[in-house]
């Protein structure tokens, strides 16, 4: 059974840019009382008529105090009024600069992305975030490509922005890479699968959602196919070593599974399409416009793709 493929476009908003350093302008300098008082009365002074006795008018005058004459206001004039107030009132506040541009998609300063190392004598170096809100069912565990590390998707914000979302998120310095030593264990395809199998136990990740680009596959892909019951979601992105596995082997695994690639990938994007095609629960995405790293290519399309498949897991 073959899932849809979509094509993601960039319909998100736009990545946030951080301002080049510099002192910041400073805001207007309010304006003195004086200038404020005459434009109160030219506003004012239109419709209204403030005094006592007036000029000319013969016989004795009571005195009642003020008379206000009031003339009859159309609704533009009303409208005029209540533009010059507010006129006035950001005149005296200050004018304030452009606020800077942010994207719902990226993480804020109230994130906090924790680091450590699991136990054991092979210790994996991990960055994790917590879900800032009511924690989801799910758990995502991210791993990483030949060139990258666990800082990657700090960087690329993914981290921030599930923690935003509700998810609790760990990424994985693979041995040899980052912060992570390398380990003899990784050195054979059991080994690989039994090492993902302990690090989900000793950070107590639970029902696991499994993101593995590029290299990843090595370690992805054999604990896909002994502990597929253990994961709540694949999201494979051009996966190595998908040649190793028979269309019997995928086709037992039932876990729902997001394939991503991009559409300009030469590397691995065929090969491991046409093999992850066999997985029976599947839908394909390609990133137009993107290459094999397609999640750096296109990071708002993948966070978008990313977050609607997670959030349709129950």
């Amino acid at each position: 059974a073959r899932g849809p493929e979509t094509a993601a476009c960039a319909s998100a908003p736009p990545r946030p840019r951080s301002l080049p350093p510099g002192p910041r302008s400073r805001p207007q300098s309010r304006p003195q009382s004086g200038g404020g008082s005459a434009m109160v009365a030219a506003l004012f002074g239109c419709w209204f008529h403030v005094g006592g006795a007036r000029a000319g008018v013969s016989g004795p005058v009571i005195p009642v105090g003020p008379t206000v004459v009031q003339t009859s206001m159309s609704r533009s004039q009303v409208a005029l009024l209540g533009l010059g107030l507010l006129l006035m009132l950001l005149l005296y506040v200050g004018l304030p600069g452009p606020p800077e541009q942010t994207s719902w998609l990226w993480g804020g300063p109230n994130v906090t992305i924790l680091a450590g190392l699991t136990p054991g004598n092979s210790p994996i170096f991990y960055r994790e975030v917590l879900p800032l809100h009511r924690a989801r069912r799910v758990e995502v565990m991210l791993l990483h490509g030949k060139a990258f590390n666990s800082h990657t998707w700090e960087q690329l914000g993914t981290l921030q922005l599930l923690a935003q979302r509700g998810y609790r998120a760990v990424a994985l310095d693979l041995p040899g890479f980052g912060n992570s030593a390398p380990s003899k264990e990784a050195s054979t395809e059991a080994g690989r699968a039994e090492l993902l199998e302990r690090v989900l136990r000793d950070l107590e990740v639970h029902n696991t959602v499994l993101v593995s680009p590029s290299l990843s596959g090595r370690y992805a892909l054999p604990f896909l196919i002994r502990g597929h019951h253990q994961l709540r979601g694949f999201v494979p992105i051009a996966p190595a070593s998908t040649q190793n596995y028979t269309q019997e082997q995928f086709w037992a695994v039932k876990t729902p599974t997001l394939i991503l690639y991009g559409e300009l990938d030469r590397i691995l994007a065929r090969e491991s399409l046409r093999q992850l095609r066999h997985l029976p629960n599947h839908s394909v995405v390609k990133l137009r416009d993107a290459g094999h790293a397609c999640y750096l290519h296109k990071p708002q399309d993948f966070h978008l793709v990313l977050l609607a498949f997670l959030d349709r897991l129950p």
